[in-house]
């Protein structure tokens, strides 16, 4: 057993790691959600509503399809290196990377050409059987990159099982997303009718960097040690895998599957108003991408150990890492919604109620921290499977029935709904089964500094001077410089000061 001075220094050590690729990941998705953004932005104020919807649920589905395609061994490939890693047998590293590539290529060139030859029929469903030929060109031009997009997410997944998060930082969140937001861009003024073609296009270049980076990290890992003989743990892996393949799916389908059901019941136009306002949320998720992408390695090689207290430093400190970087932008997009929507022009003014519900149901996911990846990193995943699928089906079930009367106000219901039961339901299971929830006092001080500064004052403003790009900037900006300054007071009591550490040094190896 490890004495208590050792487990604290193994805490400390694994919070730092997590800190600095946390801070790599950053700096990362604050580019890519703000390009996420931008693209959004382009489309709606580039185009008409009708033509930004075809665009909106043109991605959606081929993200659909393609986390379909992927069979959950991005999550597999990860969880293996790790304890592989832990357990310092990387010689082993390419049996999991061969073991499950091989079959995720030859799912995605068949959903590939499914997409291709009944992308008609896909398209009358998604628009209430009205033929729209610009929305079948979208689907056909898009279906060719589904395999790649497979093999960018699976060697990059290979890439964080060894430990680091660069490839994933400047591969997909930089690389990917500016090239998308340049092709799209360029797309408007040449051929808007292409502009998810133009956006597709970027997968190819990303996917061949990452597999040159996957194969180079796996020869200076493995260092011409041969695999063992006869390790072929084909039953661990895919049972593993394949319940958070179809978790996965379903977790993709609760954020993605809404704007082609809006598409399909209410239609084209009110698709592409909620899916241009719910594109807001990205900017409030990229703290919880890139902490969560550090995090969870690490996690994994903590619980591999059975080291409870690790995995709750991990936990706590990363969830309060999680609130001081999403909780502002929730709750300005809460005070400000009509301001910020004027964004996307003219007509998008009806998401101001979706994009308040949203907000709040984000506030609290956030707060419930990265729940279901500790439930999957325990090895849990049938548990996060049956979750998940429980979330999907109430999700699915309130937009079929309240989409049709309430129209975009209620497929954010529904995703409200999904969103609370995803985080709550797992966060009852890990507490009372491995001891470890994310409310501790960094968490809560985290909290109370984010509602105080970046809520409350914000509001009291916004009554006094009323919404508006000027009363934004002031009561934005106010809210900010007291909030830099109360969580410089505190840094140390929010675990801030781990994360600024982290930025300036590498932490200590064993």
């Amino acid at each position: 057993m490890s004495t208590p001075v050792t487990r604290e220094v193994g805490s400390s050590t694994h919070v730092a790691r997590a800190a600095r690729g946390g801070m790599l990941n950053l700096a990362a998705a604050a580019v890519a959600g703000l390009s996420s953004f931008a693209l959004a932005a382009i489309a709606t104020n580039g185009q008409s509503q009708s033509s930004a919807g075809v665009f909106f649920v043109s991605t959606s589905l081929f993200l659909l399809a393609t986390n379909v395609g992927q069979l959950g061994v991005n999550t597999g490939v990860i969880y293996f290196l790790a304890r592989s890693r832990s357990a310092g047998r990387l010689r082993n590293a390419p049996v999991y990377m061969r073991m499950g590539l091989t079959p995720v290529v030859v799912v995605g060139v068949c959903i590939a050409v499914a997409m291709w030859v009944w992308a008609g029929d896909l398209a009358d469903l998604m628009t209430k059987g009205e033929t729209n030929p610009d929305l079948v060109t979208s689907i056909r031009s898009l279906a060719p990159f589904v395999p790649l997009a497979a093999v960018l997410n699976v060697a990059l997944a290979g890439t964080r099982g060894f430990g680091t998060m660069r490839a994933s930082a400047t591969v997909d969140q930089l690389g990917r997303n500016l090239l998308q937001l340049a092709l799209a861009a360029t797309a408007v003024f040449v051929a808007p009718t292409l502009m998810a073609a133009f956006w597709g296009v970027a997968y190819l270049p990303m996917a061949v960097v990452a597999w040159l980076w996957w194969r180079s990290m796996c020869r200076r890992a493995v260092d011409g040690q041969p695999p063992d003989v006869g390790y072929r743990p084909r039953r661990a892996f895919w049972a593993f895998s394949l319940p958070r393949g179809l978790a996965g799916i379903a977790q993709v389908a609760m954020s993605r599957l809404d704007v082609i059901l809006v598409g399909s019941i209410a239609g084209i136009g009110p698709a592409a108003v909620y899916a241009a306002t719910s594109r807001f949320l990205s900017l409030g998720l990229l703290a919880n991408g890139a902490i969560s992408t550090a995090v969870q390695p690490l996690l994994g090689e903590s619980l591999a150990r059975h080291d409870i207290q690790t995995t709750r430093d991990l936990y706590q400190k990363a969830t309060s890492w999680l609130v001081i970087g999403a909780w502002p932008v929730y709750l300005t997009l809460m005070v400000f919604a009509p301001t910020v929507l004027g964004v996307f022009g003219n007509g998008y003014e009806d998401g101001r109620p979706v994009l308040t519900l949203l907000a709040l149901a984000m506030l609290i996911g956030t707060g419930c921290g990265m729940v279901s990846m500790v439930l999957m990193m325990a090895g849990k995943t049938s548990w996060n499977l049956a979750n998940v699928l429980l979330a999907l089906g109430v999700n699915l079930g309130l937009d079929l029935w309240l989409i049709p009367k309430w129209g975009i106000m209620g497929a954010a219901t529904g995703w409200l709904a999904s969103i609370l039961l995803a985080n709550l339901v797992p966060l009852v299971q890990v507490v009372s089964v491995f001891d470890v929830h994310p409310f501790g006092r960094s968490t809560l001080l985290s909290m109370s500094l984010a509602g105080a500064c970046t809520g409350l004052l914000p509001w009291l403003i916004s009554l006094r001077l009323g919404q508006g790009a000027g009363p934004m900037a002031i009561a934005v900006g106010s809210g900010i410089a007291l909030y830099v300054v109360v969580l410089w007071r505190w840094r140390k009591a929010t675990g801030l000061s781990e994360l600024l550490v982290a930025v300036r040094r590498r932490p200590a190896t064993g």
